[in-house]
């Protein structure tokens, strides 16, 4: 038999849906990744670079008023020294008649000689008797002028501006040093205080990781926290969980109870199709009666696999000889191909219960041949019909629920069984479609610890 297309396939690993208490509770995760946190999606980080973006858009807003108002005034000291100059010069107060500089309160160079006056002075001043023009073409000469048209002739004085354009530099430094050595210690600490609330939310994600896992007993326990955003988070999955885990218990139970009650009119009814004579009437009661038996008793199953009741007895044995065996009492034709006769350490009694169901929902809902390999601690059962329904690949299988209806009929508590009788002995059982067509169910000894 050959098993390729198996080997080939895209598999789904199924997990078995929220039991009370897992016989293997999931190992929470680490609180704190030494990965994440250099992971800059990471909330800390995210966090730290909003508090980086608020302190650079104040530290800018302030820098640019803080520029923009110095800017103003020292154009301001600038246009009332130049004029102060220029009125010195007018009334002849300077030393050495107006060519001079001005005295020892106003300083400033005086020209009346037109051709010396720059264009844009001399076009402001044709307009108006007396102007300032800050001359900024070049940038580093700035000048201040003063400028008055009196008689037909043109009084000018220009005042030197690059201390204060030097001192404007300076100030724009500073701002930007003082915003980088904010930065530096606003970002570790915005870090830090993300860190506190990155635990608690990590602390509820590992909860809530566990509670999807099977283990309904965890809870975050806020406690007396400060009813914060993750405090309500906290606590309402911790309401969800313990009204989960309620009505799982009580589904649970009524599952047990119904099996239970029936047993008894169930074994008045095996007895009374027995006292029946023989006859086609009575051999269809007694297939229904069978039925109907075997129905109980995969119930009574599930509900002690529910109530984490069974435990495995682990004993080493020759895996294909127990495969073989099983695949024998069933009474169903399958196909077995065994490699390198392999031993495993695992429940004979429990692994026979997984191959007999794996084998007859092939038969039930698929089409032959069936093939069973055994590959070291693999096991692989396939048929060759229309393969597994998607919900049931991406969900699981789940209790009194068949799937496709090209698959057939039945309670649908097969596979239910087999997955949890999987996870007693610690195995991993994997659903999956071939792409030539056909489920594929696929047993793995090695993939769970011993219990």
């Amino acid at each position: 038999m050959s098993t390729e297309p198996a080997e080939t396939r895209r598999t789904t690993r199924v997990r078995r849906r929220t039991p009370p208490r897992p016989l293997h509770p999931p190992r929470t995760r680490a609180s704190l990744n030494p990965l994440s946190a250099l992971d800059p999606r990471s909330l800390r980080w995210k966090i730290a670079a909003l508090a980086a973006a608020a302190s650079c858009a104040v530290a800018v807003a302030v820098g640019v008023l803080v520029h923009t108002t110095t800017y103003d005034w020292s154009l301001n000291v600038g246009r009332a020294t130049a004029l102060q100059a220029l009125m010195s010069k007018a009334t002849g107060a300077g030393a050495g008649g107006g060519d001079g500089d001005g005295d020892g309160d106003v300083s400033g160079s005086a020209s009346e000689d037109p051709a010396a006056l720059p264009p844009e002075l001399l076009r402001q001043v044709a307009a108006g008797k007396t102007v300032t023009w800050y001359d900024d073409t070049k940038p580093d000469e700035p000048w201040m002028w003063a400028a008055v048209r009196d008689n037909g002739r043109v009084l000018a004085v220009k005042m030197d501006m690059g201390a204060e354009r030097r001192s404007l530099q300076a100030l724009d430094r500073h701002i930007i040093m003082a915003t980088l050595a904010a930065l530096a210690i606003v970002m570790p600490l915005a870090a830090l205080v993300a860190e506190l609330s990155n635990r608690r939310l990590r602390r509820v994600a590992g909860t809530v990781r566990r509670i999807a896992g099977g283990d309904l007993d965890a809870r975050i326990g806020a406690g007396g926290r400060t009813r914060d955003e993750i405090g309500e988070i906290s606590a309402a999955v911790d309401s969800m969980a313990s009204a989960l885990q309620e009505r799982l218990l009580a589904e649970q139970r009524f599952t047990a109870d119904v099996a239970h009650e029936l047993r008894t009119p169930l074994m008045g009814l095996i007895t009374s199709a027995e006292l029946l004579p023989e006859g086609e009437v009575t051999e269809l009661v007694r297939d229904r009666v069978g039925v109907l038996r075997a129905l109980v008793e995969d119930l009574l199953e599930i509900s002690r696999l529910d109530a984490g009741a069974e435990r495995a007895d682990h004993v080493p044995v020759p895996l294909g000889e127990v495969v073989e065996e099983s695949v024998r009492r069933t009474g169903l034709p399958a196909r077995v191909e065994v490699t390198a006769h392999p031993m495993a350490d695992t429940d004979p009694r429990r692994l026979d219960r997984i191959i007999a169901n794996l084998v007859a929902n092939a038969h039930r809902h698929g089409r032959p041949p069936v093939e069973v390999s055994v590959r070291g601690t693999t096991i692989v059962v396939r048929d060759h019909g229309p393969g597994f329904p998607d919900t049931l690949l991406a969900e699981g299988p789940r209790r009194f629920r068949t799937g496709a209806k090209e698959r057939g009929k039945g309670h649908g508590l097969g596979l239910t069984i087999a997955l949890g009788q999987a996870q007693v002995i610690g195995a991993a059982l994997d659903f999956a479609n071939a792409p030539d067509g056909g489920a594929v169910a696929t047993v793995r000894l090695e993939a769970g610890a011993r219990d």
